[in-house]
């Protein structure tokens, strides 16, 4: 497994847009934070063109633009991370793109999560390169930062090799009023052991990201998993996954179809996330759904960890060994 190198004093962190990007005048304001405050801990930041940008689709660009944006700066020696702008819908067009040699032979760490999984996914399975899926760059103008940023420029600086689960998390989306908010603490984190364990202590490879994007790669050639988990195959595999938006027969249909494939020949566990939206029918809930496809595979599955839309979120090193413990409704992952 590539690691990237760690990122560094007077480096510089370049914000792109492969999805959507920024045209909110609020949200503008709070990119100008981030960069400001990341300034202030000794990075240089850059934008790509196209980051303050949108259409009717809502992406920021043709696809081919920007792909190319996003390779030109593997071929920039002072960029050490990339920071994705915005999550958005179609990422994906930008892949066929994406010179994925480039990233091979120049790795950066890139970050970003939703959407984004449609890069950070493909450069662990396809380039064997570690990557990050983790906060976009909105999340570094929030002030003051919570533990959740801190966490993730320490993650991409090596620092952080640890991460606690947080104490609350925001139970829906709240609109800006200054730019500057933090995640909102309405609800207290509560980790779930899918089987009712006491205690779930778990070690592996780490794989995985948004549910919703991670289905429609199946099987085209941005898609490696079968090489991936099989190269690894003696470390485990932990599957870690959350969901924007799905139906509780959406994610039974995809998780059929994730298993039928062989992706979890070799796992270890599983972590979900908290689903942002989810509908059912039959009232049944996001955990019966789940368990419904993967509790005969007799391993732990654990629900509502602190990963995707609902924030606050740990930074997830896609590829990493890592050792994930649950206990008394909360959670720690550990970085080897």
């Amino acid at each position: 497994m590539i690691f990237p190198k760690y990122i560094k004093k007077n480096d510089t962190i370049a914000v792109t847009a492969p999805s959507n990007g920024i045209t909110d005048e609020i949200k503008i304001k709070r990119f100008n934070k981030g960069v400001e405050q990341l300034k202030n801990r000794g990075y240089n930041v850059e934008f790509t063109d196209s980051v303050f940008k949108t259409d009717k689709r809502g992406v920021s660009n043709t696809a081919k633009i920007r792909a190319e944006e996003f390779n030109r700066l593997f071929d920039k020696n002072e960029v050490t991370g990339i920071i994705s702008a915005a999550g958005g819908d179609y990422l994906m067009e930008m892949l066929e793109y994406v010179d994925f040699e480039k990233i091979k032979a120049n790795p950066k760490w890139v970050q970003g999560y939703s959407d984004n999984t449609g890069l950070v996914f493909p450069i662990m399975t396809k380039c064997d390169v570690a990557s990050v899926y983790g906060c976009n760059f909105g999340d570094f103008g929030m002030e003051p930062w919570q533990n959740t940023v801190s966490n993730a420029l320490g993650v991409l600086e090596g620092n952080v090799r640890s991460q606690k689960s947080f104490d609350y998390y925001e139970s829906d989306r709240h609109e800006y009023e200054t730019g500057f908010e933090g995640y909102y603490k309405d609800k207290e984190v509560c980790w779930i052991n899918g089987r009712g364990e006491e205690k779930i202590e778990m070690s592996g490879r780490l794989i995985g990201g948004c549910l919703d994007v991670i289905c429609f790669l199946i099987g085209t050639k941005y898609d490696g998993t079968e090489e991936f988990i099989h190269k690894y195959k003696d470390d485990g595999i932990i599957w870690f996954l959350e969901s924007f938006d799905f139906s509780d027969t959406t994610l039974i249909t995809h998780l059929w179809q994730m298993k039928q494939m062989g992706y979890f020949k070799y796992v270890k566990g599983f972590v979900f996330g908290r689903p942002l939206m989810y509908n059912t029918w039959i009232e049944q809930s996001y955990k019966e759904a789940v368990m419904s496809i993967l509790g005969d595979l007799d391993v732990p599955v654990i629900f509502d960890a602190d990963i995707g839309h609902k924030g606050p979120q740990f930074s997830m090193i896609n590829g990493a060994i890592a050792k994930v413990s649950s206990a008394n409704g909360k959670g720690v992952i550990q970085y080897a």
